[in-house]
Parts: structure tokens; sequence; C-alpha cells
């Protein structure tokens, strides 16, 4: 199957998920949030939240399955406090920055109210010019605010060994922060922050994790996401 092909279908199961209404929470009203306030039950008529995950073999769960990848297990999060939200999770393994900012515009053919950005840890393995990464990240949250102005941006850090000299690994680990700055986006520090480095969250290759380190990874993104969740239910 061609790279393109696989955005195609990507797209289209996208653009699918936007005319498809969840199923509701089994009991939704019995459960607290961690506020301690009783969440809602979702009503059929309420818009729906979409947040869109943008990402590589990290977003996309590599390894496992896509049950247990940290955007389903955000998925299950929000049912169960009676958000509407729907996560999209078009994470795809071996994706760049560049290959980010190349089919944003098919994905954005669905509505996006937030987006979740976690790309150039592959950049990064290959040595690609952090000018580069710099570049495509703020390519493609311009083309976010192009299609839907309103829409909000986390964009989750990564960071990458030093294989490639302590100065290539400092100016990597600074991209996010300056395109945080730069296009005013919420900001994940490090999004594998307790999971990296950790033997038994990480899948026998060292790079991946596994669904422990999903689970961890989910309540990094919860932390960061549930208030914007919130404000819009």
């Amino acid at each position: 199957m061609t790279l393109r092909s696989r955005y195609t279908i990507l797209t289209a199961l996208v653009l699918a998920l936007s005319s498809c209404a969840r199923e509701e929470a089994a009991n939704p009203a019995s459960e607290s949030d961690d506020s301690g306030r009783a969440p809602t039950t979702l009503d059929a008529g309420q818009p729906r939240l979409r947040v869109l995950f943008l990402g590589d073999s990290i977003t996309a769960g590599y390894g496992l399955d896509p049950d247990q990848a940290f955007p389903a297990l955000l998925q299950r999060r929000a049912d169960s406090l009676g958000l509407a939200v729907d996560m999209i999770n078009a994470g795809l393994s071996g994706e760049t920055t560049a290959g980010g900012l190349r089919r944003i515009g098919w994905l954005l053919r669905a509505p996006v109210d937030i987006l979740v950005l976690e790309l150039g840890g592959n950049d990064g393995l290959r040595g690609v010019p952090v000018t580069d990464i710099r570049r495509n990240l703020e390519g493609i949250i311009d083309s976010l605010r192009v299609r839907a102005p309103e829409a909000r941006v986390v964009l989750a850090g990564m960071m990458i060994p030093p294989n490639l000299g302590a100065e290539y690994t400092a100016a990597f680990r600074a991209v996010y922060p300056e395109v945080a700055r730069s296009r005013e986006t919420v900001l994940i520090p490090f999004l594998l922050e307790d999971v990296g480095g950790v033997t038994e969250r990480m899948l026998d290759d060292g790079i991946h994790p596994n669904a422990e380190g999903h689970a961890v990874m989910a309540e990094t993104v919860w932390e960061t996401l549930a208030p914007m969740l919130r404000e819009s239910n």
C-alpha cells in the first residue's frame, strides 16, 4: 500500500467519524470526575468536541492494540465523565513533521476543535535540521488556524538521545517551547515524562511505550486537556 493510499484511508476514517455519534457511557451519572463533580449525561443533541491527535508511532500505539494507545484511553476517560468529545487518532508510524505538514490539509476536511500535535521524534533521530522541524510544526499550526481560527493547539514536546551531539540535542529540545511561544500554543514539555527510559513502561525496543507507558502518557495529556474539554461541555 502506498503512503498516499494510507493517507486517503485515514482521511476517510476521520471524515466518517464526523458523522457518527459515539455510544454513550453505560452509567455516566454514577461516576465523579477528579474535581468531585458528578458528570452530566450525554445529550444526543449536544455538539461534540473533536480532538485530533496528529502524531507518529507514539500516538498510533506502535506494538499495541489500538485500544491501548493513549488517545483511546483518553476517549474512555471522557466518556466515563459524560463529556461530549470525539478523540481522533491520526497517528502514523514513521511520521515526520514534513509528513504531518503534507497531510494536515486532508485531516482538516473534518472539523477540529483541539489539535494535539506530537511530531518531531523521527526528525530528531534522523538529524533533520531543527530549523526545518520548527518550520514544519509552525506550518501545521498555521494551517489549522486558517481553517479553524478558534481551534486550540496542544504541542507535545519530545526529547532525543544524545547520539547526534549535545548541541543538536539541546537545539532539538528547545524547538518545542520556541514553537509554543511563537504560535501561542499550550505546551506539554515532555510527553514521555516518567515513561522514556523506564524499562517497565517501554517495549523491548526501548523506543516505544508499552500499555503501562501509554496509561502514564494519558494521565500527562489529561492534565492539560481536561480543562479545555470542561470549558466546552
